[in-house]
Formats: C-alpha cells, structure tokens, sequence
C-alpha cells in the first residue's frame, strides 16, 4: 500500500539537447501527481541537464513509472533518489567571482580550493569553454558568501592569479531585501 504522505525526491536526467524536453517532462509530472520545488536545467556541451525537487505521495518506483516512458521516448538517463527537502532556506551570496584562464587540467580544483581555505561558501557556480581547439579558454563564474571577509577572498585570488597566470575579479553583491 503507498503511503499517501507526501515526500521529495531528487530527480536527475541526462540526455542529447532537444526542444521541449522540458515541457514533455513537466507534463508528465504534473499528469502523475507531482508538484516541483527547486529546479536547475541547463545545456552543457551539447547534452540537457536536468535537476529537480519532485514532491510526490507514491514510492520511488512509482515515481519512475510516471517519468519512464516519457525519459525512454526522448533517450534521457533517468536517476531518482529521496531526499530530504529544506525548501524555503535559500542562502543569498554576497560575492561573486569571475575567472578567465588557459583551460588546462585542475584549473577548478585549485581555484575553489583556494576560495574554500578563505572561507567562501559555494552556492553556485558555472563554466564554459571558450575560444577555440588551440587556444582554449575556461571561464567560470562563481556565487557565495564570503565567511572570512571580502579581504580574505581578494588575497586568495591575489595567490591563484600569481600562481597560475589567470585573471579573477571579485565582486561584491549588495541584495536589496524587502
């Protein structure tokens, strides 16, 4: 028997880049009983991407049973996984961080391993490859809350731009609430 109390699930898809994914795998959902809290799709490199909170009654098979045919139609790898949901607890960033440099293997390891020991906290962060086959450029752009002081973060990006010939700028947000 299901238990009818509601619980969340993080749902994750994979798959080649196509229009209307998004609108195939939302219907499917609303159509099963399904209600969305946070979200996050996006194209990387040619594939579509898709994370989200899915608040549902059922199991986790029957989750599955509502997103299969629809998953198995547009060849998108299905994952589900139950999660424990804290909607409502959203973390505002005050700084933001641009960073522009020669790809080349370990460049994100680094920069974040710097910013992690100068107490910024991620909450999100994006990157590109830019340019072209032989001159490649990474570019990434980070948000998050600078724990230790803006100063700590300036002198840690002082050290990867040293260090590892790129250029970074930090920003402050200033966030209007209210």
């Amino acid at each position: 028997m299901t238990d009818k109390k509601n619980k969340w699930y993080m749902v994750t898809l994979i798959g080649k880049d196509r229009p209307a994914i998004v609108s195939h795998v939302t219907a499917a959902l609303y159509e099963g009983g399904c209600n969305l809290g946070e979200t996050s799709m996006m194209r990387l490199g040619g594939n579509f991407s898709i994370m989200m909170m899915v608040e549902f009654p059922g199991r986790t098979k029957e989750l599955h049973d509502v997103l299969v045919t629809v998953t198995d139609s547009l060849d998108l790898h299905l994952h589900i996984d139950k999660i424990e949901a804290k909607l409502h607890q959203h973390l505002i960033p005050d700084v933001r961080i641009s960073v522009y440099g020669a790809d080349r293997a370990g460049i994100v390891s680094k920069v974040t391993s710097v910013l992690a020991e100068a107490g910024l906290n991620i909450l999100d962060l994006e990157s590109d490859v830019a340019g072209d086959k032989d001159k490649p450029l990474y570019i990434m752009h980070i948000e998050g809350q600078a724990t230790e002081g803006i100063k700590s973060l300036q002198s840690a990006l002082q050290i990867v731009k040293d260090e590892n010939g790129i250029d970074a700028e930090l920003a402050e947000i200033d966030t209007l609430i209210g």
